[in-house]
């Protein structure tokens, strides 16, 4: 990946002063509340991820099916259902499968979450710790789809502690994503540029995509996505020297529905090539082959 400096952070102050503007520019879903976790991804462990500001997140630990070679923080998008946007089309099963334990966190206002603080990019920070203290010394990595993918960038371009990552659906910059999509609400985000010109700066994934600091990383997007366009995705790859893959036929949230298998094994493809150390199942495979051999 690319190594340049990573945009510098507002000033706490700033921080909370735009963010309040932000936060009432952002489309306002319903606080619901979430489905239990299907049976069929048992085992799991209901948590909470403490932060410095604004109360706990509430979040899902999945364990690894077998010897884990990895930990992977679940980023959801921004629907009602916040982390059990992750219960359905074989996420979580498929990285226990495969020997990654999961983390699935409630941004602030989801679920059972505390209020916000400032941008959300410290709910990833917050998250990150406890996958962290979790999982020991394993390889973290994350798995973000639309804002969750967004707000990790801030983070993952400041901080070498996770090897690789998954972007579904990531727009480049969510005022001017905003800009198109709500026409009606231009003249706020007018007024955000010229009032919080450093927060929209830094509010820029472009900037951070240039700086991530992961081994390996993956972004995709469908090809009728009318949110965030295909070039907008393949111009995030290039800057983060990352892989991309634009699938035919998918609008916003779509590619996982139209290229489920695709999605999962790229994401998985991914991880391993990440650098991760190989699990002991793996090394005992490889030690029993030779032997036979």
């Amino acid at each position: 990946m690319p190594d340049r400096p990573p945009p510098r952070r507002l000033p706490e102050w700033e921080e909370r002063l735009s963010s309040r503007l932000f936060t009432a520019l952002t489309p306002h879903l319903p606080r619901a509340p979430q489905p239990p976790v299907p049976s069929g991804l048992a085992p799991h462990l209901d948590l909470a991820v403490e932060r410095p500001h604004g109360g706990p997140l509430t979040a899902v630990w999945f364990p690894a099916a077998g010897p884990p070679r990895g930990a992977v923080l679940l980023l959801h998008p921004w629907v009602p259902g916040g982390k059990s946007y992750f219960y359905r089309r074989g996420r979580v099963q498929a990285l226990r499968a495969a020997g990654y334990h999961s983390l699935a966190i409630d941004f602030s206002g989801f679920g059972g979450s505390g209020p916000r603080y400032g941008f959300l990019h410290r709910d990833v920070e917050a998250g990150l710790a406890a996958l962290r203290e979790r999982a020991g010394d394993l390889p973290l990595h994350v798995w973000g789809v639309s804002s969750g993918g967004y707000w990790a960038h801030p983070v993952l371009s400041a901080t070498d502690e996770v090897a690789g990552a998954m972007f579904e659906d990531v727009a480049s910059h969510l005022t001017d994503w905003g800009w198109q999509t709500m026409p009606s609400w231009r003249p706020g985000y007018l007024l955000f540029r010229h009032l919080f010109h450093r927060a929209y700066r830094f509010l820029d994934i472009r900037r951070h995509a240039a700086a991530l600091r992961v081994a390996a990383a993956t972004y995709l997007s469908g090809e009728r996505d009318r949110q965030v366009r295909p070039e907008d995705t393949r111009e995030l790859a290039r800057l983060a020297g990352a892989e991309c893959r634009i699938v035919p036929g998918a609008d916003h949230f779509g590619a996982i529905v139209v290229a489920n298998a695709e999605v999962i094994r790229l994401a998985l493809a991914t991880f391993r090539k990440a650098g991760e150390a190989r699990s002991p199942a793996e090394e005992e495979a490889e030690e029993e082959e030779a032997v036979s051999t």
